[in-house]
């Protein structure tokens, strides 16, 4: 993996980063990409009722018309998110719209939900019926629908049969007025409603779980909101969390003044305050994906020790490559030696009350 990388990132690099991502999604499509080895049992999480083989997963953002599940499945993660899929096709916002911040490890978007759509989604995700492999499907809505809500409850019923989990998401800041939905009134309608569209498609669908995907950007008494009516609305986890508007201390790239919402190495001390935030509050009744920031094995093993039973990792791929992925596992498995504990979730969230008392990040 490392050599691929070496060989196509001058090439990927040289091009627009959009055009560089779908000639990437391409050449997954295409190239025989034979299994990862076999990953070592301590590697195991069983959360969400779902047993995932590895903690390491893509996630929502790269794949976002369920392409190439199969192909990131073959190169060692754990489960992939797919998406964020809408229900009806939509372009999203006008180009440019994703920056690389090369001296930062970072990228900036500002995409807008570019969908090609539910229904060609699904098609591909029904195509794979019994193939083996954890395929989340995270949803949005279209920017111009006359009800979100609605879109959020059609898009449960209709993905429920073929997702391994559902992710809402509405924390991403391309979508106007998208995170106003993250606020308790709407939040709680928001939940109940989807919740009982899953309950209605169990005899059908079977147990689908539903996460959610909250921003990094929440003032703690926010959080306390969300936190409190997932809990009560008996949703099975949350993504903590998605890009942030804020823009840290000390980016170098002239491009770090675009709109839209940055990932990569920045957002790592914000994401694991938050995620350790979030960690306490939900106090074990569900699990938590946690990722922002992941870019070495060191810091997938933060993200754990900070409360996240499973991780997700994308922008660090761009400057990392899929060597990555290996990488973080060999560094999970190192720690658990050093540690002289027997699984991820015996070093899941070890550190979340002391990264809560450290100041907060820049």
């Amino acid at each position: 993996m490392r050599l691929l990388h070496a060989l196509t990132r001058p090439v990927l690099h040289a091009l627009d980063p959009e055009d560089a991502h779908r000639l990437a999604i391409q050449m997954l499509k295409m190239a025989p990409i034979p299994a990862a080895p076999r990953d070592d049992p301590r590697l195991s999480v069983r959360a969400f009722g779902l047993s995932f083989p590895n903690p390491v997963g893509m996630a929502a953002g790269f794949d976002k018309d369920a392409e190439a599940a199969d192909a990131l499945l073959r190169l060692g993660f754990g489960f992939v998110e797919v998406g964020t899929i809408t229900p009806l096709p939509q372009a999203g916002n006008p180009r440019p719209r994703l920056f690389r911040l090369d001296a930062d490890a970072a990228v900036i978007n500002r995409l807008g939900f570019n969908s090609g759509g539910a229904d060609a989604a699904l098609r591909r995700l029904a195509g794979r019926a019994g193939r083996s492999g954890i395929v989340g499907v995270n949803v949005g809505t279209n920017k111009d629908s006359p009800d979100r809500i609605v879109d959020y409850v059609g898009l449960i019923e209709r993905f429920a049969p073929v997702a391994s989990y559902i992710t809402l998401n509405i924390s991403s800041p391309n979508t106007p007025g998208l995170r106003a939905m993250q606020s308790a009134a709407v939040l709680d309608d928001l939940l109940a409603r989807v919740i009982d569209a899953r309950e209605r498609a169990v005899r059908q669908a079977g147990p689908t779980p539903v996460l959610l995907k909250i921003a990094p950007d929440l003032s703690l008494n926010d959080l306390d909101d969300v936190v409190g009516i997932a809990r009560s609305r008996r949703a099975d986890g949350m993504i903590v969390g998605n890009t942030t508007v804020a823009r840290p201390k000390g980016l170098r790239e002239s491009a770090a003044r675009e709109a839209g919402g940055l990932s990569g190495r920045p957002l790592k001390p914000l994401a694991n305050r938050m995620l350790a935030e979030t960690f306490v509050r939900v106090e074990g009744v569900f699990p938590l994906i946690g990722t922002g920031g992941i870019d070495c094995g060191e810091a997938a093993v933060a993200k754990i020790r900070a409360g996240a039973s499973l991780l997700q990792l994308y922008s660090a791929l761009v400057f990392r490559g899929l060597g990555l992925v290996a990488e973080i596992k060999q560094a999970l498995l190192a720690a658990l030696e050093r540690e002289r504990q027997d699984s991820i979730k015996s070093m899941t969230g070890i550190d979340a009350a002391a990264v809560t008392a450290e100041p907060w990040p820049d």
